[in-house]
């Protein structure tokens, strides 16, 4: 007879993420053994290995579930005519999903490589989900200077350039607020691309 799952299952696999995620941030990824990230949950390697088959995994459902968390969040922003204005809401609402995920986002940047194949190519087709949004917003803002012109891949992962380095400067309660960063950054990025050259 199978085994039920405990009711806390997801709500524990979720904590263990968050500690291991941390600790990969500050340790690395390669230098952090999975009896390392029990040590920092308080709890035996063998019940990570009920929740993680290894590291690997364990690696692939942190970054896994910090790039569904930042789609769901720019999902969410509703359409809008004007492409100035959806690209300030898409640039809000990512910046807003980064709040509390600086350890996720930093292992997403810093340890993706170390997955195997098959696990790097789910976590590239869904940052590419999230970089085609934006890439499309940024196409409508002028679109005669992206048209038959190799400028949209560099011009948008420019602003990604812009807002993925936040987690290293920013602090919540700082002299700017979030709300602040993102005006500031989607105006100096809207104001350079309408400055180009057709």
């Amino acid at each position: 007879m199978a085994r039920t799952r405990a009711k806390d299952h997801d709500a524990k696999r979720a904590e263990i993420m968050r500690i291991a995620a941390r600790t990969f941030a500050a340790s690395g990824y390669h230098a952090t053994s999975m009896s390392a990230v029990a040590s920092e949950c308080g709890i035996s390697k063998a019940l990570v290995y009920h929740y993680y088959d290894g590291k690997e995994a364990l690696l692939h459902d942190i970054i896994r579930t910090h790039l569904l968390k930042l789609i769901a969040a720019i999902d969410a922003v509703p359409a809008a005519p004007d492409p100035e204005k959806r690209l300030h809401a898409l640039v809000s609402a990512l910046l807003h999903a980064y709040q509390d995920a600086d350890a996720e986002h930093k292992v997403q940047l810093s340890a993706m490589e170390a997955l195997p194949a098959a696990y790097r190519e789910d976590l590239v087709s869904l940052e590419r989900r999230l970089v085609t949004v934006f890439a499309d917003t940024i196409r409508a803002l002028k679109p005669d200077l992206f048209a038959d012109r190799p400028l949209l891949k560099p011009v948008t992962m420019s602003l990604f350039g812009m807002l993925n380095w936040v987690y290293m400067w920013f602090r919540d309660g700082g002299p700017i607020s979030r709300k602040d960063y993102a005006d500031l950054a989607t105006d100096l990025f809207v104001n350079g691309v309408r400055a180009m050259d057709q």
